[in-house]
């Protein structure tokens, strides 16, 4: 489990230290921010013109107005290209400097190698899609309310958490566990009780956070984000596991991406009804996010695509790189 976790630190280090990964981060902020310019303009057009959901602008499944709908054309056509270029080097780079035989001769095991590089990566992307949540507030319209309110039931909550912050000062100077244990407990009982009781009595809180929007298709909206993007890395991860040359596995996966993504420009061929829709809807990402997840509405469907496709693919990328070992 050491070398895994060093594994990991290596490989997410290295995006840091390399041209790769902050080009991938700067393309990234640069599309995004233009799509967050485009939806803070609709939610303050006057007149009839708006948007009904926010974050159906904001991850490219608008269709109108036209500019929109190129933004999102855009949007949808540099994915691939963003998660291609964050996965191209994993082990491309380590095939051509000769450093995979190394590797691979080292006392940790092929599926942990995969296992670390996707999570480094993931992990990556994650930090990415991180800088956006600054836009969240304004996309949701969040506004807080803090309230003033001392009661016995509150100071007792209040006391209770000073009691748990002693406690944890106590064990970092390595004071008598006793003392630790009494501190603990009774910040834990205090904590307890006057939570429960400032609920049940009181029934207000000290911070009340309120939305202008429905707040349900945000959530459901990063986390259609969160699953497809792991789709993607783990297909450029794959891809990167058969070349030596970055340049050839970012290509490679910008196809196979692109594989998800030019589906949904069939969508006007076709009646709703037709045999054919449900077979391009299941297969194209864009439709997933203009019908379901940016209007919170969470099919699985899409999931099931989402982490089979992943699945399949870290496998593949294990049987790939013990393959190699058995040449």
């Amino acid at each position: 489990m050491r070398a895994t976790l060093s594994l990991i630190r290596r490989e997410f280090a290295a995006y840091f230290l390399g041209p790769i990964g902050y080009v991938a981060l700067f393309s990234f902020l640069v599309l995004n921010g233009l799509l967050f310019f485009l939806v803070v303009g609709l939610l303050t057009e006057k007149g009839p013109r708006g948007v009904e959901y926010p974050m159906q602008v904001m991850l490219g499944g608008a269709d109108d107005p036209e500019w929109a709908l190129v933004a999102g054309v855009l949007f949808w056509g540099l994915f691939p290209a963003v998660t291609g270029i964050i996965t191209s080097r994993l082990i491309a780079e380590e095939r051509g400097i000769g450093t995979l035989e190394t590797l691979l001769t080292a006392p940790i095991r092929d599926w942990q190698v995969v296992f670390a590089k996707f999570t480094a990566c993931f992990g990556f992307y994650l930090l990415m899609w991180t800088t956006t949540l600054i836009y969240v507030p304004i996309l949701a319209d969040l506004h807080a309310q803090w309230r003033p309110v001392f009661t016995p039931f509150s100071v007792a909550l209040m006391v209770g958490i000073a009691f748990l912050l002693f406690a944890k000062l106590a064990f970092w100077y390595e004071l008598s566990s006793g003392l630790i244990l009494f501190l603990g407990l009774m910040g834990l009982g205090l904590a307890i009780a006057g939570g429960y009781l400032h609920y049940t009595k009181d029934e207000q809180y000290f911070l009340e956070v309120k939305s202008g929007i429905d707040f349900f298709p945000v959530l459901t909206s990063y986390l259609g984000v969160v699953l497809a993007g792991a789709m993607f890395l783990a297909l450029g991860l794959l891809v990167s596991s058969w070349v030596k040359s970055q340049l050839v596995a970012w290509m490679l996966s910008l196809l196979l991406g692109l594989c998800f993504v030019l589906p949904a420009a069939l969508r006007w061929q076709f009646d709703t009804g037709s045999v054919i829709d449900p077979v391009v809807y299941y297969i194209s990402v864009p439709e997933h996010f203009r019908r379901d997840f940016t209007r919170g509405v969470i099919d699985t469907r899409p999931l099931v695509l989402y982490l089979s496709v992943t699945f399949c693919c870290l496998f593949l990328t294990v049987r790939s790189l013990e393959a190699r070992r058995l040449r």
